[in-house]
């Protein structure tokens, strides 16, 4: 099969290209001739691109036309349709660079689009309001009365939303991250949708647990991560649990405030702050933890930090929020707590590190839910079900009609 991958970013620099490429290397890996189509703007300055298409892209002033009309985009896949021939396209991320005047070209193909964020439904794409406080209303003039969006930008990407909607018919299907997901998408009236789990990469089960009870958390350290919240119920904690330890790895604009929370608590150097390290150090590290918490405040779409942990083998807590019900059995591998009540995280983790035993039998039980799962093979193998799916909705265009488009 013939698979054209269509993503904003076609670097190795952020979940959803990650994603990308490793489901265009399983896709390969299977006998799938694969392609990526992309912007040619990189996040994070001097990342490679990866993608064997690109077009014009940029993070400057002029995003906001370029990711509601760009003509770059139209053209390049426009000739990258008619060199390529792909059986199915597959659009993983896109609004951010790729603007909606791709859809009318893909019209005639059989395409899917997977949603990596609220975007669709959303101009931020996270369906938080800038106080960091969930948003229940639906996209327009709530975006600018909140101030999620500028005046000078409002009405440029409204435009944007009408031209998805207008051209969205020439997707045959749309896939969310989770079923969470899912009910915010089509409550805004997007149908049908369809649910495939992100893949996380497989691992050797980490080595049997330390004597040290350690608690893990990774991510970034802004306020939707709920990182205070951990913080005050490890204070509590260890009041039942003296000699345990917190590790925190990721950077953020609430370091300081946390670090000074820390301080007041009088914990401080029960915590270590190993700041932004490279995935296979933060794996390395993880592997002594009893248990990784994830005390997000906001509707996740996913939670691969979830995942990883568990494939990893560590026991999870994490918040009743956005799809971590989904990923965690609770009371099976790990625990899910209501967010904001501490007294609940507190229990939970004293819960853990009062017992390595439970600890160890919990994060088996993630890992073989992992592997049942959240594997890459598992998400392939759901692609390309779906992929087969909407290809049975289709007398394929000739290559005399895709060379006209």
């Amino acid at each position: 099969m013939k698979i054209l991958l269509i993503n904003d970013y076609g670097t190795a620099t952020g979940g959803a290209e990650l994603q990308m490429l490793s489901l265009r290397q399983n896709l390969i890996d299977r006998g799938h001739e694969v392609r990526l189509f992309s912007s040619k703007h990189t996040p994070v300055v001097n990342s490679p691109l990866l993608s064997d298409y690109e077009c014009f892209g940029t993070d400057k002033r002029l995003q906001v036309l370029s990711q509601t009309v760009n003509p770059s985009a139209y053209f390049r896949l426009r000739h990258a349709l008619a060199d390529f021939q792909p059986d199915v396209v597959h659009i993983r991320m896109f609004l951010w660079q790729l603007s909606p005047l791709i859809l009318p070209l893909l019209k005639n193909i059989p395409c899917l689009y997977q949603t990596a964020t609220y975007i669709p439904i959303c101009p931020s794409g996270t369906k938080l309001l800038p106080n960091g406080l969930p948003c229940s209303e639906q996209q327009g003039l709530p975006c600018l009365r909140h101030g999620c969006v500028t005046p000078q930008t409002w009405a440029v990407l409204m435009l944007q939303r009408q031209l998805f909607e207008q051209w969205r018919s020439g997707l045959d299907l749309v896939v969310a991250l989770s079923h969470a997901m899912k009910e915010k998408i089509e409550a805004a009236g997007i149908k049908p949708v369809e649910v495939v789990y992100n893949g996380v990469p497989e691992r050797p089960l980490r080595p049997p647990l330390p004597n040290l009870p350690l608690v893990a958390f990774a991510g970034r350290l802004v306020p939707e991560k709920g990182v205070s919240d951990l913080i005050k119920a490890f204070a509590q904690a260890k009041a039942f649990v003296p000699d345990a330890q917190l590790t925190i790895a990721g950077q953020g604009v609430e370091q300081n405030n946390l670090q000074a929370l820390a301080e007041k608590l009088g914990i401080a150097q029960s915590i270590n702050w190993l700041g932004h390290i490279s995935r296979d150090e933060l794996e390395k590290r993880f592997d002594a933890a009893w248990v990784q918490v994830v005390p997000s405040l906001w509707d996740e779409p996913f939670g691969n930090v979830t995942t990883e942990a568990m494939m990893r083998g560590t026991a999870v807590i994490a918040n009743a929020v956005g799809a971590q019900p989904e990923i965690v059995q609770d009371g099976e591998t790990g625990y899910i707590v209501p967010p904001q009540d501490i007294e609940a995280l507190k229990d939970a983790l004293v819960r853990l590190l009062m017992s390595r035993d439970l600890a160890e039998k919990m994060g088996q039980a993630g890992r073989d839910r992992a592997m049942a799962h959240f594997s890459e093979n598992r998400r392939t193998e759901n692609f390309l079900n779906l992929y087969q799916r909407i290809q049975g909705l289709y007398n394929y265009p000739s290559k005399e009609t895709l060379s006209l488009i």
